[in-house]
């Protein structure tokens, strides 16, 4: 199923502040919050939905981007769809909008409150990770694989991730029992007030660990290598960022992994120059060429594959030939730009006796005596550079 507009799930406006975006978010948490509509899978939907539009509208950087770009411009980043984010995800990351108290539902992160419901202990989540990815016009207009290696946080393979010994190296939290979180009723004038915090003993984890893994010392995580495949869809631009859930930092003890945060930067094309989703390529012609006409080959992003433009007898320099669809796609596939050819003559620098004379004998040949038409279209351009 196609993905909805992040503003039309929010219900807000493209131009609304953060204070909105947050309001709204909140509002559709609480109408779908999973509490209030025990069983129902669609407002299960609904409420993850809600969460990753929240995210992405709540971030300067990855509003910006997603203006720009779209869904596609996103990369990896929120990119299940309205599975994008589970449970534990969305609890850990934005339950602080919530105040620690969801109306009558108990602590939001918790499905019933403080009493070891599942969403009420903390869950840890790794720090995200940015690397740089060089491309080729030629892997920018097709799309590419990238492998790269990243040293990185991975999980322990001897303890699983847990950091414990063993399966029973880890046991209760006996000051909130397993919930993660403490329960506190403070009384004002306005009656008995309820807050939660997480665990000052278990971090909010709701387990302590009694025998720590002698690989990691209980951390969960160790530093190593890995390797990463990328994917890069076809017409991404410099400095756009990719993004790719779950490929950053792994958490401690089990938890979210952070995410890989891909920068793009282009490599130089020796002949062409690239405007947006056009090519420009400048094409120098030698006098008889432009005079007469002539049959020439055009670079293209392939170096193996060259174009046959055909050259009209009285080309003047200036003239720039448009070939459709012969530039770079579009990141979000809405077409494909163009190949901009311009045209230049070269005027020779340094000539022969004999040349000398041929030229002179032409010097006043009424086809070598420029007319008004060209004269007003070279003037028009010029004046064009002082408007």
């Amino acid at each position: 199923m196609a993905k909805r507009d992040y503003y039309e799930v929010l219900e807000v406006t493209r131009t609304a502040t953060v204070e909105e975006i947050k309001k709204a978010y909140r509002k559709k948490a609480i109408q779908f919050h999973p509490d209030k509509n025990p069983g129902d899978s669609e407002a299960e939907e609904r409420f993850k939905e809600a969460a990753e539009a929240y995210d992405v509208l709540s971030d300067n950087q990855k509003r910006q981007r997603y203006d720009q770009f779209g869904h596609a411009g996103m990369g990896g980043a929120a990119s299940g769809g309205a599975g994008g984010f589970s449970m534990d995800d969305i609890f850990s990351q934005f339950g602080d909008i919530f105040g620690g108290h969801f109306g009558g539902f108990g602590g939001f992160g918790g499905f019933g409150g403080g009493g070891g419901g599942r969403g009420g202990r903390r869950v840890n989540r790794g720090t995200d990770l940015r690397v740089k990815v060089k491309l080729t016009l030629k892997e920018i207009a097709n799309g590419v694989e990238k492998k790269i290696k990243v040293k990185k946080l991975v999980s322990c393979s001897h303890c699983n991730g847990s950091g414990a010994e063993n399966e029973q190296d880890k046991k209760t939290c006996d000051t909130c029992r397993g919930s993660g979180v403490v329960t506190r009723v403070v009384n004002t004038i306005l009656g008995q007030m309820q807050s939660q915090t997480a665990c000052p003993t278990c971090g909010g984890e709701g387990k302590i660990i009694t025998n720590k893994c002698k690989q990691c010392n209980g951390e969960g995580v160790m530093r190593d290598d890995e390797v990463i495949t990328i994917n890069i869809p076809a017409g991404v631009a410099e400095g756009m960022q990719l993004s790719m859930s779950g490929k950053g930092n792994a958490a401690r003890h089990g938890g979210v992994n952070g995410d890989l945060l891909i920068l793009i930067e282009e490599e130089p094309h020796p002949e062409l120059i690239r405007d947006e989703n056009d090519l420009l390529y400048n094409l120098l012609l030698s006098v008889p060429q432009a005079a007469l006409g002539d049959s020439v080959e055009i670079p293209t992003i392939d170096d193996k594959v060259k174009l046959k433009v055909k050259i009209e007898p009285g080309t003047q320099p200036g003239k720039v030939l448009r070939l459709r669809n012969k530039g770079l796609p579009s990141v979000n596939s809405y077409g494909t730009g163009d190949l901009l050819v311009n045209i230049s003559v070269y005027i020779p620098e340094t000539l022969t006796s004999s040349e000398k004379e041929i030229l002179t004998g032409l010097e006043n040949s009424p086809s070598f005596q420029p007319k008004k038409s060209v004269k007003e279209k070279i003037f028009s351009k010029f004046r064009s550079f002082f408007d």
